[in-house]
């Protein structure tokens, strides 16, 4: 999820500043949170507003973080709010092709995958692929960057054609030959779309363990888009305990490109109330942005920031396979697959893809009355027996083989030779959502699977990924 960093307090964004944004990713926790449970995406960009005379020093605090910039912009240059914009600050000039982030300011270069932005500090120059020279000035509130089929706005859409590195909130390379017109980064964390809560309902019944709400958001009144396997951010109200405005954080989203309602003007997500102990003080902590949002009521404003990630597309493939394991909230993602895989209404919608593969849901919970959605999975399963499978993993239910536990891993265990069976096949793609750490025993399981036919997993797992057949997002 999002951590901005202590930086920001110092940049000043009155008229005349020079300040930038970087944006970051790779970027780990402090000391002390690197050492509690608070679930924080892989997946993801961290936007840090500097100003121009600490940039050098904020350049190494990043890399001593182990984050990696992969974009630099003045600040100002768009102010949007549900599809309008403001443009301010001095004049803006956007042209060439992006390659690679240079920047060079006293002795320090930074180099990144962007394709070329060269940044030029006095007069606020930027490179990008835009190819459109820009003059801003001050306008009032309207709406959103708009993109044409010959210019481009960094971050905000995609021209087919024109896929780059390094320039999206993913965790991984985006596939070259199909997604090419993902819409990435519509709405920004500094120009957020207000949209309202349409509905907040329970998915945990009665006997079951923690809070999730699943919650439904009204897009009408702007231009978000988005695709099944992508995220959004949330920026919660209020400021944080520096007096700072509360920072993003990022969501799986858990409908279809059409929404729950089928008429492309809502999104939906899946939220579990975040609850831990501090590691110092022993209180329970309770997450800032997943309290506001199981708490949230119809009517509700909320500010909403996105879309991101290329990491969990669905193949375009209507005959692919494909194997879903996750835990817990992990289970957004694999919604919007079976949705539009096995919804009558949404199948309609979609006559282009109409899927004939076969697809494998192994779910972790930690009681019967936390399986989320059972309704909807059970019902998916009895209708299209031949094409859906459903697996549960009840850790405090069910027992492994050993007598412990019951969890992900050992249905993983349990079933790992048929799995491999199936991931050997070109078509199969995997996908992994849910508490970081569950990867490592899904590992193990199939490397002892794979190791009966002479096959080492790891090797196995890496051309996979270079195929673009497996897909991880934990947190």
């Amino acid at each position: 999820m999002y951590n901005q960093g202590a930086v920001e307090g110092a940049a000043s964004i009155e008229s005349g500043s020079r300040v930038f944004v970087y944006e970051v990713i790779g970027l780990r926790q402090g000391e002390e949170t690197d050492q509690t449970n608070y679930p924080i995406r892989k997946s993801g960009s961290v936007f840090i507003r500097v100003p121009y005379n600490r940039m050098n020093q904020e350049m190494r605090r990043i890399t001593r973080l182990g984050g990696k910039i992969v974009g630099i912009e003045p600040l100002k240059v768009l102010a949007l709010v549900n599809g309008k914009v403001e443009l301010a600050t001095a004049d803006v000039t956007v042209s060439t092709e992006v390659k690679a982030v240079e920047l060079a300011i006293a002795d320090v270069t930074v180099s990144t995958e962007v394709k070329a932005v060269e940044l030029a500090i006095a007069d606020v120059t930027v490179s990008t692929e835009v190819k459109a020279e820009v003059n801003v000035k001050n306008e009032a509130h309207g709406k959103a960057t708009p993109v044409s089929n010959t210019s481009e706005a960094k971050g905000f859409a995609k021209t087919p054609g024109k896929e780059k590195k390094g320039n999206t909130m993913t965790q991984a390379k985006a596939k070259k030959d199909a997604h090419i017109d993902v819409p990435v980064n519509i709405y920004r964390p500094n120009a957020p779309f207000i949209g309202k809560c349409i509905s907040n309902e329970t998915l945990v019944k009665e006997g079951g363990i923690g809070i999730v709400q699943h919650l439904k958001f009204d897009l009408s009144a702007g231009n978000l888009r988005y695709l099944e396997g992508q995220s959004i951010g949330i920026i919660p109200p209020g400021v944080d305990k520096n007096g700072k405005p509360e920072k993003l954080r990022l969501y799986s989203i858990a409908s279809t490109r059409h929404g729950d309602n089928l008429d492309d003007k809502t999104i939906s997500l899946c939220v579990r109330q975040l609850e831990y102990k501090h590691p110092e003080t022993g209180e329970t902590v309770y997450g800032v942005c997943s309290s506001y949002l199981t708490k949230i009521k119809p009517g509700d404003d909320v500010k909403i920031t996105g879309p991101v990630g290329k990491e969990m597309l669905l193949p375009e493939d209507p005959e692919a396979n494909v194997i879903m394991l996750a835990t817990g909230t992990g289970i957004a993602p694999m919604r919007t697959y079976l949705w539009r895989m096995f919804k009558d209404a949404e199948r309609a919608a979609n006559p282009e893809y109409h899927f004939k593969g076969f697809s494998w849901l192994l779910f972790g919970v930690p009681t019967s009355p936390n399986i989320l959605y059972q309704e909807e999975l059970e019902a998916m399963q009895a209708k299209y027996p031949q094409n859906f499978r459903l697996t549960y993993a009840i850790s405090r239910e069910q027992n492994n083989t050993a007598g412990g536990r019951m969890y992900i891993q050992d249905r993983v265990a349990e079933h790992a030779d048929e799995l491999w069976q199936l991931i050997k096949n070109e078509k199969t793609h995997t996908y992994i959502c849910g508490l970081r750490g569950m990867e490592e025993g899904i590992d193990a399981a199939l490397s002892a699977a794979a190791a009966k036919e002479g096959v080492v997993w790891s090797d196995y797992q890496k051309e996979m990924k270079k195929a673009h057949r497996w897909h991880v997002e934990t947190y």
